[in-house]
């Protein structure tokens, strides 16, 4: 039986190819693994939400809700982004989704035909270009490099607009390169004609400076967020879309045919997190920032390049071209010799080359670990 070219086609995602690799050493070589490659926070969900979600099972709250999402989480959505941002939305521009990966196949099943494209940064999110592609879309690139900041230009995206241009895509805080885009750079961003679809799943994680939603600067904007990141939630699956009202029926079809509705009492925990968590965020945040700065100063002394701090997310994008410019084989050596796993910056395409990706979503002593065997490894064993 044959197999959809879409399925043979698509690339695996490497950081998990470099997590399931080094479970199965854990498990049959009985070895000790520092995990440094995956963006998923290391601390319990607050109990707050967990309190939540428990009330919300007891209380028989588990059966589909509205297909946009409960009303009590899409008016605390607004509520934190009048807040957070000084934007006015209605809760009838929010749709929720079971994490922004469903987000994504709903936005981009309602913007693409056959063909139409999409602009993104690169290196950029692994997975941004296969669900473009899986959707008939074609994903343009613009380069950006460690000496700007990983800023976009607007000359670069402007050199790739054409009149298939359905999307432009900014992730800011970053993954993989931990950094901001400037106040400046959104606001030349947001007169472009296309859709700017805002991934702002970071948002909250920021140790320097703030971040900027896209709906602060344009009505076009379509805005990714979720749960996972900053409240530790990512096995919730709990996400959303903001969008201009003429965007929302289309979306809510798809979710109507598709996922119907995010569960009900992860939604009523949600409402919690918005509500009620924000002292556990802000001791988390304070934790990250300290891992953050020490991991900036270890990757340094054992030789990476580190030329623009990361300010936020939980990554630093490391130059490692010192050492080798072939970063997958790379990554996989410094698992298989020291016992560390880190992420390929070919991961984030082909630009990412020569770079490999540190999560600091992981305790200051396995981060201090991790440094002293990458170090012993890449400057002895190696070198030897």
């Amino acid at each position: 039986m044959s197999i959809s070219s879409k399925a043979e086609k698509i690339p695996p995602f490497i950081v998990m190819d470099v997590l399931e690799h080094a479970q199965k050493m854990e498990r049959e070589q009985q070895v000790e693994v520092i995990h440094l490659e995956v963006g998923e926070p290391d601390f319990d969900t607050p109990e707050c939400i967990t309190e939540a979600a428990i009330r919300a099972v007891k209380s028989a709250r588990t059966h589909y809700t509205h297909s946009l999402g409960l009303w009590e989480l899409r008016e605390a959505i607004a509520e934190y982004y009048a807040k957070t941002y000084h934007v006015t939305i209605s809760p009838d521009q929010i749709i929720v989704t079971s994490g922004t990966s469903p987000a994504m196949i709903l936005i981009f099943s309602a913007l693409l035909e056959l063909g139409d494209e999409v602009i993104l940064s690169n290196p950029h999110y692994a997975c941004y270009p296969n669900f473009i592609k899986m959707l008939d879309g074609v994903p343009k690139y613009v380069n950006v490099y460690e000496e700007n900041g990983f800023q976009y230009t607007v000359e670069g995206i402007q050199a790739q607009l054409t009149s298939r241009t359905r999307g432009i895509m900014i992730n800011s805080p970053s993954n993989p390169t931990g950094n901001l885009l400037s106040p400046d750079v959104m606001q030349e961003i947001a007169q472009f004609s296309p859709w700017i679809i805002s991934d702002e799943i970071y948002h909250g994680l920021v140790y320097e400076g703030c971040a900027h939603s896209m709906l602060e600067y344009t009505d076009r904007a379509i805005v990714l967020n979720g749960f996972s990141k900053l409240f530790a939630m990512t096995g919730w699956r709990l996400g959303y879309v903001i969008a201009p009202k003429n965007l929302i029926r289309p979306l809510q079809k798809l979710q109507q045919n598709f996922f119907i509705c995010a569960n009900s009492f992860v939604q009523w925990a949600g409402v919690t997190a918005l509500q009620e968590a924000e002292p556990e965020t802000l001791r988390m945040k304070a934790i990250y920032n300290e891992r953050r700065q020490r991991l900036i100063q270890g990757l340094r002394e054992i030789g990476f390049g580190v030329t623009v701090e990361p300010t936020g997310a939980f990554y630093v994008f490391a130059n490692a071209k010192k050492f080798s410019h072939d970063s997958y084989t790379l990554a996989f050596d410094i698992l298989e010799h020291a016992k560390v796993a880190v992420t390929p910056g070919i991961d984030f395409g082909s630009n990412g080359e020569g770079y490999l990706r540190f999560s600091y979503a992981n305790s200051l002593e396995n981060i201090e670990e991790g440094l002293r065997r990458t170090n012993r490894y890449l400057n002895q064993e190696r070198q030897a």
